[in-house]
């Protein structure tokens, strides 16, 4: 068992194995889960800690993201053509990217098979992207800020 002064990566190491059981609903719950695992935490660690492992919120709760984009190429290279991700509206995300490579960016959005996308139009340097609720335009704008940010 870890003692209580464990580093931060083997407190998130913790965290993947508990979110691979499943959805953990709220950030307390895992502050509980750990403190009964030996470490230390508090619910804005746990915050940063979820933010940096990919971590997604989700209707049922803190999940790991299905099908990491670490290991899907075609996610991690449109990173490079995203310029802007803007909300427009409780159920729309505007995306500009480099001229020429919305379509690049559509295609790859389809392909991913993210729950929170309805659908999206790729232009020529715009992508619109629909979602079925304002949570999951949040959920999206997330996942996207992170591969942008990569």
């Amino acid at each position: 068992m870890p003692n209580a002064h464990s580093d931060q990566g083997q407190r998130r190491h913790a965290i993947r194995e508990l979110l691979s059981g499943g959805p953990v609903a709220t950030q307390q719950l895992l502050v509980t889960e750990l403190a009964r695992r030996g470490f230390t935490a508090t619910q804005s660690s746990v915050s940063r800690d979820l933010r940096e492992i990919g971590a997604v919120k989700t209707a049922r709760g803190y999940e790991l993201e299905p099908g990491d984009s670490a290991d899907r190429p075609e996610l991690n290279a449109i990173g490079e053509f995203v310029r802007a991700i803007l909300p427009a509206g409780p159920h729309l995300l505007v995306l500009r990217t480099a001229i020429g490579a919305a379509q690049r960016v559509a295609l790859a959005l389809d392909r991913a098979g993210w729950p929170e996308i309805v659908g999206n139009i790729g232009g020529d340097d715009t992508v619109f992207v629909a979602t079925d609720s304002a949570n999951h335009q949040k959920i999206l704008a997330a996942r996207l800020e992170r591969i942008v940010a990569r």
